[in-house]
């Protein structure tokens, strides 16, 4: 049978910021315990009070590890270099039968020139092109005949090197996510490998999200 308890953990476990407020004691239990005892009242099917709730919220506790509280400060503690990239080209093209063929003639252009910021990602209905906007003009010429859903200018990669394993740590990207949602940053895309994590904002946020990072590895 639902209790209480389980009801404020459901409802914490899906609101990680106010998990964390409640955790870091900066945040008043009795007008928290108020505002929930309706969605508590309707989850249990009948009236709560709001001092069984505060009582909840008390006791709670987050369901995090020890091991994995010690695991991510160790991979925070070693986060590897950040690099930035500006002046990027964000494309987004509707998959097709051609696209293929006609991405593999600008692979052979961006390997003429090393030095070019690319990537490229397949989705089940559409494909995403990031590259130096050095070859937005070739990069539309060779897409001509594709459907593009977006095209976006003007915007910076940034790039965190990450530790071997990480992986295995549950909630690390919560990290760069959290202070970079606390800071009012915007993130245009999201891009992983196994060992680098990159962000793309436009270039007016590039600063402030570069700073934010730099606050998650300190």
């Amino acid at each position: 049978m639902k209790t209480v308890s389980n009801c404020v953990e459901d409802i914490l476990i899906t609101q990680p910021y106010l998990e964390e407020a409640l955790s870091r004691n900066i945040i008043n239990f009795s007008a928290l315990a108020l505002e929930l005892t309706e969605p508590i009242s309707k989850m249990l099917k009948k009236d709560v009070k709001p001092g069984a709730i505060m009582m909840a919220l008390r006791r709670y506790s987050p369901p995090t590890t020890l091991t994995n509280s010690v695991k991510m400060k160790k991979v925070i503690q070693n986060l590897g270099d950040i690099t930035v990239r500006s002046n990027l080209t964000d494309f987004t093209v509707r998959n097709s039968d051609t696209l293929i063929n006609n991405h593999a003639k600008i692979l052979e252009r961006i390997n003429q020139e090393s030095k070019l910021f690319y990537t490229f990602t397949r989705g089940i209905h559409e494909s995403n092109i990031i590259v130096s906007s050095s070859l937005k003009e070739f990069i539309n010429e060779q897409l001509r005949n594709e459907t593009f859903l977006a095209t976006q200018s003007g915007l910076s990669a940034i790039s965190i090197n990450l530790p071997q394993d990480n992986s295995k740590i549950a909630g690390l990207y919560y990290h760069f996510f959290k202070r970079l949602a606390w800071e009012g940053i915007v993130l245009y895309e999201v891009l992983s490998t196994t060992n680098e994590f990159t962000i793309l904002v436009e270039d007016e946020y590039v600063d402030k999200a570069f700073t934010a990072i730099k606050k998650v590895k300190s």
